[in-house]
């Protein structure tokens, strides 16, 4: 009986391995195939006969060339790093305090409204990027990187207000409680207790910020037109595809260079998005 248990046991285990094996190889193939593409000539990427999956020349850096040199590839990731970095803080400023005052102030009125608020989100951006523009031109921030940075915060704010609200609903009332009894006034205990302690939901904000900036088209693409203040999701797209013809190297490697940091983001801090910071905070 004991063999038999510790055959099954195996058995089990090597098929959680092999899951997460293949769940791997999955989630990694999109890097895999941006990469190799990357560095493969632009005639073993046009012969159908060659393995798609493999180099079957000797690898090249005229992709890398032409991303670099031929475009303004370092100042669309340059405009795109200012406009997410200004986005994510105006986020921050103000769905913190509003998620924490539905969360705890407003009781069951704010829960009505963080649904309202999540809602808003949900407007497709096709039907509000022509009233976005009519506002954009009578501020006279047409072809501006600002235009961006004043419109993306529409639509990032409310769902990160929506988010904030369950992280600081699962915080118990106690540690506010006894930090006030200890002197602490109520913003003094938010700063102090709650703000460490959702540090999760604000990296979960950040990386949710910082993707939608780095991924946004269409607003995009309406109030830029100058190529210098282009970001890298209408850059890239804008100046590799020519017609019908498609530089698939250099896109690749745009794509490559572009996704690389998010998902290390991603994976660095995965731990903090899965885990309850406050289970056992609290002990009866």
């Amino acid at each position: 009986m004991a063999a038999e248990g510790t055959a099954k046991g195996r058995a089990g285990r090597a098929g959680s391995y092999g899951i997460i094996a293949l769940f791997t190889i999955f989630s990694a193939f999109p890097f895999y195939w941006m990469l190799i593409t990357t560095f493969k000539s632009t005639p073993d990427l046009l012969k159908r006969g060659n393995n798609p999956f493999l180099l079957n020349e000797p690898p090249t850096l005229e992709h890398l060339k032409v991303l670099f040199h031929d475009t303004l590839f370092g100042q669309w990731i340059w405009n795109t790093l200012f406009v997410g970095v200004l986005v994510v803080a105006i986020t921050l400023l103000l769905a913190v305090p509003a998620g924490y005052a539905l969360a705890r102030v407003m009781g069951r009125t704010g829960e009505h409204l963080g649904i309202g608020i999540f809602l808003t989100y949900l407007v497709p951006p096709t039907l509000l990027f022509i009233p976005m523009s009519r506002i954009i031109g009578d501020l006279g921030l047409q072809d501006s990187l600002w235009s961006l940075v004043l419109v993306y915060p529409s639509f990032t704010i409310p769902f990160s207000t929506w988010l904030l609200m369950g992280f600081f609903k699962a915080i118990p009332k106690d540690l506010e409680e006894a930090a006030m009894i200890d002197g602490l006034s109520r913003f003094g205990a938010f700063v102090k207790v709650v703000i460490p302690i959702s540090v999760a939901g604000i990296l979960t904000t950040v990386i949710f910020t910082l993707t939608l900036v780095m991924q946004e088209f269409v607003y995009a693409i309406t109030f830029i037109t100058a190529v210098r203040n282009m970001t890298v999701s209408v850059g890239v797209p804008t100046f590799l595809v020519h017609g019908d013809v498609y530089f698939w190297g250099s896109l690749m490697a745009g794509c490559f260079i572009s996704s690389v940091p998010v998902a290390l983001l991603y994976n660095f801090f995965v731990d903090r998005f899965v885990t309850g910071f406050t289970m056992g905070a609290v002990k009866g």
